[in-house]
């Protein structure tokens, strides 16, 4: 299993847009044999975290994430997309502990 973590910062003021709108994109990923692990907002700092995983290595997960990202699945759920996200950090994360 790969998981990826995904950080965003959220402009002031727009995290209730967002958070109305992640559940959105949830199934979508399930479709594509996306799980997401979590998803926390952080109000104070205005920061939304969340972990995806999928089965299989890096390889695997940026394929079909390549697939997903193509999808005309996604591209409808983003016509709603509040576009808010100020900057994001995105990578591969392992266990550490």
């Amino acid at each position: 299993m790969t998981v990826q973590l995904r950080r965003y910062e959220i402009e002031p003021g727009r995290m209730a847009d967002f958070l109305a709108w992640f559940p959105t994109i949830v199934p979508v990923r399930e479709q594509f044999g996306f799980r997401v692990l979590f998803a926390l907002s952080e109000q104070e700092h205005s920061t939304f975290t969340w972990a995806v995983a999928h089965d299989g290595d890096e390889a695997d997960f940026l394929e079909v994430e390549e697939r997903y990202n193509a999808s005309p699945e996604r591209a409808a759920a983003f016509e709603t997309f509040p576009a808010c996200i100020a900057g994001k950090e995105i990578g591969f994360a392992t266990p550490a502990v």
